[in-house]
């Protein structure tokens, strides 16, 4: 499977898009805030410019996308009017694979720079945003062109699949991405810049861990429900290779230490519910299986359908709620979730 050929987040704002099925992301982003502001504040202790560069890394589609630099300005913005100074002209830069929407992100434009001058008048400074479609494993940005770097529920997908037989493979791919990735922004961050990444991971140094991976594994469930009623034949199931890998602690500090140009700032720990939780639009209308069901199927739903075709998805994840709704009504199983923040070193 082509990793960046077909894995996009749903497109449209359709009852299966990830524009109406991004809840959990979007509380991700959410409880990591305070890192993000914090870091941005240090950024600015020490370096002050007059053009700004931000790059939003995996930014995907729907309403998340500018709400995520929406928040990174007004910390600036901020900044800014408690020091009396002018603010900077903003750079902003969105990156995703080419498969993403990023039409839906081009459209919402207008209203976004009209709600900018609304909120700000004329005391804003130039804001000019770009798409730059591509992979983030390889260098995206001309060198020394950024202060800060976002990315959020992204880099625990690797840039290709592994052999699911040999478990250590997706370890090794993990470091390789990971690695890659850090000596590419390490090109492209200015000295002292900073980068706030956030993730799905796992707790245990053990990569065989059910709270890493175990939404997947019911997945496999209704896939074979389906290869049991001949639905579907095993040999797809069994070729069938997430591109999906979620690193504990120690996996990312290494690598940060390996590659040699970040220096580690903090790196927190959080839990999040698999359905989003309690406080979420449709929470009485939905179960929870459905819930986790919708926002799985928005951001999975591409590499199934390139592997398996379109006809079983309806029915697959209907078979996938209601494993998850049995799962959930025997335990409270929650995401594991890191946030990273790193500084370039000088």
């Amino acid at each position: 499977m082509e990793v960046l050929q077909v894995l996009h987040m749903n497109k449209g704002a359709g009852e299966t898009s990830y524009a109406q099925n991004s809840t959990v992301q979007s509380n991700i982003i959410s409880i990591t805030k305070p890192t993000t502001e914090e870091a941005i504040l240090q950024l600015l202790c020490t370096n002050f410019p007059e053009s700004i560069g931000i790059a939003d890394l995996g930014c995907s589609c729907g309403p998340n996308v500018l709400s995520v630099i929406s928040e990174i300005m007004d910390i600036i913005c901020g900044k800014c009017k408690h020091l009396g100074r002018p603010t900077p002209e903003f750079r902003v830069y969105l990156n995703d694979l080419p498969s993403n929407d990023f039409n839906d992100i081009f459209g919402s434009l207008p209203a976004f720079y009209n709600k900018l001058k609304e909120e700000n008048g004329n005391g804003f400074g130039p804001c000019f945003i770009s798409g730059v479609p591509g992979s983030f494993y390889g260098r995206l940005f001309p060198g020394k062109s950024l202060h800060f770097v976002h990315s959020s529920s992204s880099l625990h997908w690797l840039s290709q699949t592994s052999p699911p037989w040999v478990l250590d493979a997706y370890s090794l791919q993990f470091q390789k991405d990971f690695s890659l990735f850090l000596k590419s922004r390490s090109e492209e961050v200015v000295p002292g810049g900073r980068m706030v990444l956030s993730f799905m991971g796992r707790r245990s140094t053990d990569p065989t861990t059910e709270e890493s991976c175990y939404h997947w594994e019911l997945l496999a469930q209704a896939l074979m429900s389906m290869v049991l009623e001949g639905l579907v034949e095993e040999e797809k199931v069994d070729s069938f290779n997430a591109p999906y890998y979620a690193p504990c602690p120690e996996e990312l500090k290494s690598e940060i230490q390996k590659e040699g140009s970040f220096i580690v700032d903090r790196l927190d720990a959080f839990e999040i519910d698999w359905d989003g939780g309690d406080n979420i639009c449709n929470a009485g209308t939905l179960s929870s299986g459905q819930r986790v069901s919708k926002t799985i199927r928005a951001v999975v739903e591409s590499m199934l359908e390139s592997h398996f075709g379109r006809v079983i998805m309806d029915d697959l994840f209907q078979r996938f709620s209601m494993i998850v709704d049995d799962h959930l009504s025997r335990t409270r199983t929650k995401y594991f979730n890191m946030v990273l923040s790193i500084v370039k070193k000088d």
